[in-house]
């Protein structure tokens, strides 16, 4: 019985799919985006939805796609990786979309991917960061954002001016915060830098004082920490109270420096994070004249300032994910992910074009996005630059 169910499903989204064209052209073309409304991310998941929006209300407002408008389907995957994989499902068989934006975390992402082989639908990943999503061969996923590895790489530039000799790290226990602890391992070591304690927490704790207690005894100079900002706001204060006097660093540019500014107080003075986008100085974004006009939209909507440097990743998947649909002229998942690979765009997380990544035959597409690394002094923010 369960198999015949799974046989009708199929058909009946293959009868689905083979009318999206013809439904969609000149009309509506739906663009479903799955991120965590609820749960532990939350913040970061509304951030990026927020983002969305402000891309398809400015596309919608210059006529649309090709005369077609957006219409955003938002679904919550409650930071939950098996509501993640039955949102994209929903969106999929029973809302129709040819087109995905999602999940925001890495672990979400790596549940909903199987999905997408099995309903051949294109999802644009705008935040996950573990290197094995585009490598695993998977031919229906795009990103956008920089892997563990990349970003590692990408900073390899300030480990001599910033005087990194041994390194400690605080991580989240998923395949986010474990990967971005292994990319910048292999970095380190081949910087000559000698890693201390790796210690993992899971993502909904809220005391970590045992983990930064056993760090405070190592002789390291710099704790690395990777996790989302509503963690470590807790956990720059736990580390002030312990007395932890070391430089420590943020990584995978999920942190939100300006919350962090006023949420953790003192506790934030001297901090250094590895950013995606820089709202404080949009002069120095790919594109200045659209981060200027992005974040003065953000603000005239009453958005949490906070949010932007999320914002940014939805904002840039949605005007890439829009001139796929346009240079495919259908809102067909089969074209949207052949005219996925031809694009070329200037996102503000940098320049959009995608390589291949994994298994030939099943490569992914990886863009080469920009990080930054800010520094908070004084409760402000400035660029670190070598």
């Amino acid at each position: 019985m369960k198999q015949k169910w799974k046989q009708l499903v199929l058909a009946t989204a293959a009868l689905q799919f083979a009318g999206w064209s013809y439904a969609q052209s000149g009309g509506i073309v739906r663009i479903g985006v799955n991120q965590p409304l609820t749960g532990v991310v939350a913040a970061s998941g509304n951030f990026v939805t927020n983002g969305a929006k402000i891309a398809a209300d400015e596309i919608n407002a210059r006529g649309g796609i090709n005369g077609a408008k957006i219409e955003l389907l938002i679904e919550d995957n409650k930071s939950n990786p098996t509501e993640a994989a039955a949102a994209a499902e929903k969106l999929i068989v029973r809302d129709k979309v040819p087109v995905l934006l999602g999940a925001w975390s890495s672990t979400y992402t790596l549940a909903v991917m199987p999905k997408l082989m099995e309903y051949k639908v294109p999802m644009l990943v705008e935040t996950s960061s573990a290197d094995k999503i585009t490598t695993a061969g998977n031919p229906y996923v795009f990103r956008i954002s920089p892997t563990n590895a990349m970003e590692a790489e990408n900073f390899a530039q300030h480990v001599a001016p910033l005087k990194i000799r041994k390194a400690d790290f605080l991580v989240v226990n998923n395949d986010w915060g474990r990967g971005s602890a292994d990319a910048f391992h292999a970095m380190l070591k081949q910087k000559g830098v000698a890693i201390g304690l790796t210690q993992t927490i899971d993502a909904a704790a809220q005391d970590m004082s045992s983990q930064l207690s056993s760090i405070k005894a190592t002789d390291s100079d710099t704790l690395f920490v990777t996790t989302a900002v509503e963690q470590l706001t807790l956990i720059l204060k736990q580390a002030q109270a312990l007395g932890i006097k070391r430089q420590i660093i943020t990584l995978g540019g999920s942190q939100n420096p300006d919350q962090l500014i006023s949420q953790a107080g003192t506790a934030a003075n001297g901090t250094l994070h590895d950013v995606m986008f820089m709202p404080w100085f949009p002069e120095n974004a790919p594109d200045p004249a659209t981060a200027k006009a992005f974040i003065a939209e953000w603000k005239k909507r009453g958005l949490d300032p906070n949010g932007l440097t999320e914002g940014v990743r939805g904002y840039d998947g949605v005007r890439t994910i829009a001139a796929a649909v346009a240079a495919a002229g259908a809102a067909d998942p089969e074209k949207i992910r052949e005219a996925l690979w031809k694009i070329q765009l200037t996102g503000l997380t940098g320049k959009i074009k995608f390589q291949k990544v994994g298994p030939t035959g099943k490569e992914s597409g990886q863009s080469l996005p920009a990080t930054y690394v800010v520094k908070i002094d004084g409760g402000k923010l400035a660029q670190i630059t070598h």
